[in-house]
């Protein structure tokens, strides 16, 4: 049960070690203890190794790269693989750049990771190995829409097989897949796309859920991409007509750190194909 992967993290508070971006990287650590696990943050070289050692999770993200955090990403990465822990990718702006798509690459290449998240842009650059997206937002012309939506689970169960990574693209439906299973999600919201880093901040979280549900990772990725939209819903619900969207981002964060089984359970909105 969805629920179940929730109480897990709430028991067992998993510290994540985050290589993310510095857009939004407060509001990343502030999920992080909302839905029940503690952050840790840093990018040095020289410290990576240290951290990732002491952490369960790593999630990287290379949303604001430059050539520091990048021997950091590779150096935490494979610590990491070589201490067993989940790791997850985030592929901020994949296909954007030549330096943000070889970067991503080259991590998939080098690094094992348990899970990749990102928009569908970004997850066909990784697949494809070259690709287009809006700067860091999905291209319109790649959108997982109800008649695009039997191609795009053959896509991500296909990628997941080939990558042995959970992969998970989020945006309107949001696709989770083990390479033999994948979760369809209809949770959320469209003005959660106002707010910078909800997929940034979920990316954190999906890694928080990994580490605490070792035994059902591909549940606990759907459980995470779940929480995400169900807060997305809970705070606009709650928005007031004075209300913008920096509210937006609090009561968003308020409603994982409010979540319980059984809410959770009750609004998640999913089939299993």
């Amino acid at each position: 049960m969805l629920g179940d992967r929730l109480e897990n993290v709430r028991k067992s508070v998993p510290l994540v070690h985050n290589i993310t971006n510095y857009v939004t990287v407060n509001d990343v650590a502030n999920v992080l203890l909302a839905c029940g696990g503690s952050p840790i943050m840093s990018d040095e070289p020289e410290d990576v190794e240290d951290i990732t050692s002491i952490c369960g999770g790593l999630n990287i993200n290379i949303g604001t790269l430059n050539q520091n955090s990048i021997k950091g990403m590779f150096l935490a990465g494979k610590k990491a693989n070589e201490l067993d822990h989940k790791v997850l990718l985030d592929p901020v702006g994949a296909g954007a750049s030549g330096l943000r798509t070889d970067t991503a690459l080259k991590l998939m290449e080098e690094i094992k990771f348990t899970a990749v998240r990102g928009n569908i842009s970004e997850i066909k650059t990784l697949a494809l190995g070259s690709g287009t997206t809006k700067g860091v937002d999905a291209d319109v012309a790649d959108a997982v829409t109800e008649d695009t939506l039997d191609q795009a689970v053959a896509f991500v169960k296909r990628f997941a097989k080939e990558s042995g990574s959970i992969i998970a693209v989020t945006g309107a439906i949001d696709l989770v897949s083990d390479g033999e299973k994948c979760y369809v999600i209809r949770n959320g919201r469209p003005e959660m796309g106002k707010i910078t880093g909800t997929g940034c901040q979920l990316s954190g979280m999906m890694t928080a859920f990994l580490v605490a549900n070792p035994d059902d990772l591909l549940e606990g990725a759907a459980a995470a991409v779940c929480t995400m939209g169900i807060a997305g819903e809970i705070g606009w619900d709650n928005m007031k007509p004075e209300d913008g969207n920096s509210t937006y981002r609090n009561r968003i964060i308020d409603a994982i750190c409010n979540m319980d089984r059984q809410t959770l359970e009750r609004k998640a909105k999913y089939e299993v194909r």
